[in-house]
């Protein structure tokens, strides 16, 4: 296999909050131009990059450790890095912030000019002038990866020029925070029911991959957001989910384990 199709590993994030309709979940539309499932509306996330994991990262965190991380996900060891990566994709691509301060307050953006500020830092991370660890530490904060619940794991099938082994996970939106795309990697940013973006997407109107359907499916039955929470910690097994792309008589099929022909 060449180093191309190895699946990278990725983490990715269900932003969840309370409204008077419902739980609703963020979803970001990638950029038109890009090169993975461009126009498509996805979850906050990306790759696992090597600044996720440093010597100092364990002393930037609260909440887990490295062995604490790995052994939820099932890893020998590096399962920080899923939980760094998921809460710094998470402010680069939507501006939201899991972390608290020296105070152990969660952080908040309530007055104008810390926005600004983070704001700024968010700019400098964006334009590669800054790492995001360096704005955790000039600030600073430790990152809330308790905050953080794993949900789901999945793997891009065989077939795609790009792979990723995705971790899933799900958490509360912070307080006196507000969501916004970064006009690079994405386009725009919606707050909706579970329910209601997977009717839109039945009728075409949302784009989304098979994973995001899916995951959506799996919380689209809780009303509140501490409902999508509790049925995250109740995943006591999270399988390893990677489907198989086939073609039938000039038909694309996308098989789930245990479906007729996967095993085939």
């Amino acid at each position: 296999m060449s180093e191309l199709l190895i699946p990278r590993p990725a983490a990715t994030v269900m932003m969840v909050r309370d409204a008077d309709s419902g739980v609703e979940v963020l979803m970001l539309r990638r950029n038109l131009k890009s090169d993975f499932v461009g126009g498509a509306y996805v979850f906050p996330g990306g790759g696992v990059d090597a600044s996720d994991a440093t010597t100092t990262t364990e002393q930037l965190v609260a909440g887990l450790d490295d062995h604490a991380a790995s052994t939820r996900l099932g890893l020998a060891t590096g399962g920080l890095a899923y939980y760094v990566a998921c809460l710094r994709e998470l402010f680069e691509e939507a501006g939201l912030l899991i972390a608290r301060g020296s105070d152990e307050r969660p952080v908040h953006f309530a007055d104008a000019a810390v926005a600004a500020r983070f704001g700024a830092h968010r700019r400098r991370v964006n334009d590669g002038t800054a790492s995001f660890l360096d704005v955790v530490t000039e600030e600073k904060l430790r990152l809330d990866l308790g905050a953080l619940e794993y949900i789901a794991h999945w793997v891009t099938p065989e077939g795609p020029p790009r792979r990723y082994d995705t971790r899933f996970f799900v958490a509360v939106a912070p307080d006196a925070q507000l969501a916004g795309h970064d006009d690079g990697e994405t386009i725009a940013d919606t707050w909706i029911q579970p329910k209601v973006a997977l009717a839109q997407q039945q009728r075409g109107e949302l784009e989304m991959i098979f994973p995001t359907i899916r995951n959506l499916e799996a919380i689209a039955h809780c009303a509140t957001a501490d409902e999508v929470l509790d049925f995250a910690r109740a995943q006591t097994s999270i399988p390893r989910i990677e489907p198989r792309i086939v073609n039938r008589d000039g038909r694309v099929d996308i098989l789930m384990p245990g479906d007729a022909g996967f095993e085939d």
